[in-house]
């Protein structure tokens, strides 16, 4: 409803779409955001603080806008952070999301104690305390990650098709999901805890704790 004739002032967009950052990058900085992207791809396996000190030292950028494109360009588009997985599921598309949903039913179809949650903003199946498998959706990848990084050298000859990195493994968006391939990826962490094939972990049974102290307590007595 209009209320009088002052011109309307645009707001910065609130959604935690890190693109909507890109159109004031490329005013401000004088190229477009492919450029810096490609920046931060020739860094390699470069983490945050490297490649934020590239923009903000190299090239004079805020914060603000060398934050949207770092993350960005390590997968998280969103700065929105999810209650559940189904959120996050909703905000990466449904090519991306199929895929997902397709790897963590693989997995918990022969680990079904494996618990889902949201971690560090994306889905992630954790064992009791300790997570195992985390996965993200990257604009052109999606990425898979066994928790303990030993897994994936464990793994480098079954791997020799993917592109690798120290934590983890980029696969096609359309990824055909290889059970067994994930399950070896699993399979070593719940070893760790003495748990290789698959149950829950038990736990100490009070009775067993009562009648191993009454003994004890019989024998001091003697």
């Amino acid at each position: 409803m209009p209320t009088s004739g002052r011109r309307a002032v645009s707001k910065p967009a609130t959604s935690g779409d890190r693109a909507a950052h890109f159109p004031a990058i490329e005013k401000k900085y004088g190229k477009p955001v492919s450029h810096w992207l490609k920046l931060l791809a020739d860094l390699g396996d470069a983490k945050y603080p490297q490649q934020i000190a590239l923009l903000r030292e190299r090239h004079e950028f805020s914060q603000a806008h060398a934050n949207a494109l770092v993350m960005f360009a390590r997968g998280s588009t969103s700065s929105k952070r999810f209650a559940s997985p189904s959120e996050y599921f909703a905000s990466i598309g449904p090519a991306k999301a199929k895929t997902i949903r397709a790897i963590i039913g693989a997995i918990r179809k022969k680990h079904p104690h494996l618990e889902l949650v949201m971690a560090w903003n994306q889905p992630m199946l954790r064992h009791g305390e300790r997570y195992v498998f985390g996965m993200s959706a990257s604009s052109n990848h999606l990425l898979i990650a066994p928790w303990d990084a030993k897994v994936l050298k464990s793994l480098s000859a079954k791997l020799k098709s993917y592109d690798v990195n120290k934590k983890t493994v980029k696969i096609p968006i359309d990824w055909k999901v290889d059970a067994a391939l994930l399950d070896a990826m699993i399979r070593p962490q719940l070893s760790i805890g003495g748990n290789a094939k698959g149950a829950a972990p038990r736990k100490s049974s009070g009775k067993s704790l009562k009648k191993s102290s009454k003994k004890t307590s019989r024998k001091s007595s003697r």
